[in-house]
């Protein structure tokens, strides 16, 4: 895709389409009160509704397993599709032409994606229709070497573009389709109007809903001008080689469903992948993996802990494959899953291994695999003299970065171990370089309970978060707090009245302060919301006139800049108040919660002063007393305001 969606088309989505539209051909919804519906979870197995969609709000959210947000995320979830996929099959479906903007700013021609993907998808019937003529024999013989037959080839799709060179041009000029629009498409070449791809085999290339993006050609005849085995369908507004893998259509319900993905090379390894029962392979098509790609399989296998969720690497055990390797660790930080790599010992790809050994084979080879840093470590070593001792020690300093690297901490002790067996050398040594690679790695976070330190960084002021996915990793998440917590629930309780009904505050709030709450996730919505209805609501905090709940949401949802934030957001924003809220309510839960912090600080102050000699330091004491008098003064009038709300 070519720049970024216009944002006013992004929320004019958001707008026209409706939740309880996008998610009822997934989740029987029944009325529930209050404007919500209730389903079970498509998310994961229940007997008992803890599914809320408010279409006033445009929000989604489960209660048992905490998947929440608006439609455009429901379909990326359940669909596994991109922000971007998703906003085009919605727009697709309302009706919306979208407009694309580049990086200067300028808004791409409107309607020029839905164009290129419909001659796209022409495209691939024709070439499909075409490997069963007589001219493509050569193709189908090709294919049933490769231990490929007919059935292979419609399951995947495959095609053979003619030697005629205008045959492609002139069946889509027949289907509607102008010169310019078929050379932005990537499918006729700019001078002459001759077919891209002639005399090839050809492989569609489609994203994870199946739309055609482009297509991977082989080369045949001796005579063809191309010399190149394969050749890829040029950048286009669709298609970006570096943001596209072929096979995702097939592999990305497998991939969500078993937490795996399995990277191979080539289009007829991820055939034989499949074929041999690993329904989870994909490859890169015509430029190495790289960083985008692994984004895309990051999506697809979920943000699992570091012990759930594996990626594996298919190398030779070349010089070749192993530089492959180092190159993948290099990117290995873009994961959060485990990374593998599975080397067949002859040198031969799936593809090879399944026409010489079979099905089972290429399933072996995948269960044979080896964690990446493993692999790495190996080949790193080897670069060493192992019967020097200066080898050694540089063979050490070398590896013990890998080691400390690792993001299962449970695994650093073992793989050290494991690195002074390779080098022969005491254990302690090996423990100490690699601790030493440990200091300079990222803090871990706390624990998300009160009175404990947490070790995540200060909670800057929120600022609008893009509407499309960042690039970079982003930092670290914050701690998702326990909504049964006892000594969060004043917390969440006031969090949930400033997300939901913001304007019953009085205009200082109520005199809350980011200090008063003690959980960083909740601390941050409270800033959110409070910075956010400063710019959306009246200066004397009464409710705007207009007011849109959609719109509200989506602002708060933007400031957050955190995942684990926004999915709390989510939370609060469709659970039931317990009663119906008025000023008076909404002032009495920030007395209460600053009743929390006045309530620690005078226990705190007491034991000071029963510390304190009243002789020695007399001055110290009688400050302190004059300090426990007016936190005493404070507490009385804040129990005083608090009574509103219930235990």
């Amino acid at each position: 895709m070519a720049g970024r969606i216009n944002e006013e088309d992004i929320a004019l989505v958001r707008e026209r389409v409706r939740i309880d539209d996008v998610v009822s051909p997934y989740v029987t919804l029944r009325r529930s009160g209050g404007g919500s519906l209730k389903g079970l979870c498509p998310f994961h197995d229940e007997k008992t509704p803890s599914f809320q969609v408010t279409p006033s709000r445009g929000l989604y959210y489960c209660f048992g397993c905490g998947e929440g947000g608006d439609a455009i995320s429901f379909l990326q979830k359940k669909e596994n599709l991109s922000f971007v996929e998703a906003v085009e099959r919605l727009a697709d479906q309302s009706g919306i032409q979208l407009r694309y903007v580049d990086d200067g700013g300028r808004t791409a021609e409107s309607g020029n994606r839905r164009r290129v993907t419909e001659a796209n998808r022409l495209a691939a019937e024709f070439y499909a229709d075409q490997l069963t003529g007589p001219d493509a024999i050569v193709g189908r013989r090709f294919l049933d070497g490769r231990g490929f037959d007919r059935q292979a080839a419609e399951h995947f799709g495959i095609g053979f573009a003619p030697r005629g060179g205008r045959d492609l041009h002139n069946f889509l000029r027949t289907r509607g389709f102008r010169d310019d629009e078929l050379v932005r498409a990537g499918l006729v070449r700019e001078n002459g109007g001759w077919d891209f791809f002639q005399g090839r085999l050809v492989w569609p290339i489609r994203d994870a809903g199946g739309v055609v993006l482009g297509f991977g050609a082989r080369r045949l005849f001796d005579d063809d001008r191309m010399p190149a085995k394969y050749i890829n369908t040029p950048e286009t507004v669709v298609y970006k080689k570096s943001h596209v893998l072929y096979g995702l259509d097939l592999a990305r319900q497998p991939i969500a469903k078993k937490s795996q993905a399995v990277v191979v090379e080539g289009y007829t390894d991820v055939m034989a992948a499949h074929l041999s029962g690993v329904d989870t392979a994909v490859a890169s098509c015509g430029t190495a993996f790289g960083e985008d790609h692994a984004r895309i399989l990051q999506r697809l296998i979920g943000q699992t802990s570091a012990t759930q969720g594996e990626v594996v690497f298919t190398f030779d055990g070349d010089a070749a494959g192993q530089a492959a390797a180092l190159k993948v660790f290099k990117g290995d930080q873009h994961f959060t899953t485990q990374t593998y790599v599975a080397v067949e010992p002859h040198g031969w790809d799936p593809c090879d291994l399944r026409i010489n050994e079979g099905d089972a084979a290429v399933r072996e080879l995948v269960g044979r695999r080896v964690p990446l840093y493993r692999f790495v470590m190996e080949n790193v070593i080897a670069e060493y003299d192992l019967d020097r001792a200066d080898g050694r020690v540089a063979a050490l300093r070398a590896a013990a970065p890998l080691v400390a690297s690792i993001r299962d901490r449970s695994l650093v002790a073992a793989y050290a171990h494991e690195l002074g067996r390779m080098l022969g050398m005491d254990a302690d040594e090996v423990r100490r370089e690699v601790a030493r690679g440990e200091k300079s790695g990222p803090r871990r976070q706390g624990p998300d309970v009160r009175g404990r330190e947490y070790q995540s960084a200060p909670v800057p002021a929120p600022s609008p978060a893009p509407e499309q996915p960042r690039t970079d990793p982003g930092p670290e998440l914050l701690p998702l707090p326990d909504p049964r917590d006892p000594r969060l629930l004043i917390e969440r309780g006031t969090v949930q009245l400033l997300v939901q009904v913001p304007w019953l505050f009085s205009p200082d709030w109520g005199g809350l302060e980011a200090d008063d709450f003690v959980h960083p996730t909740y601390r941050r919505l409270a800033q959110t919301a409070r910075l956010v209805f400063a710019m959306y609501g009246d200066p004397d905090g009464a409710q705007p006139e207009g007011f849109d709940p959609t719109g509200w949401m989506q602002l708060l949802r933007e400031g957050c800049d955190d995942a684990h934030a926004e999915q709390v957001l989510i939370a609060l924003s469709v659970e039931p108040l317990l009663r119906e809220p008025d000023p008076l309510y909404a002032d009495a839960y920030a007395a209460r919660l600053q009743l929390q912090r006045v309530n620690e600080a005078i226990a705190t102050l007491k034991g000071r002063l029963q510390r304190t000699n009243p002789i020695e330091h007399a001055e110290e004491h009688r400050q302190m007393f004059t300090d426990l008098l007016a936190w005493e003064t404070a507490r009385k009038d804040l129990q005083a305001r608090s009574v509103a709300v219930a235990d």
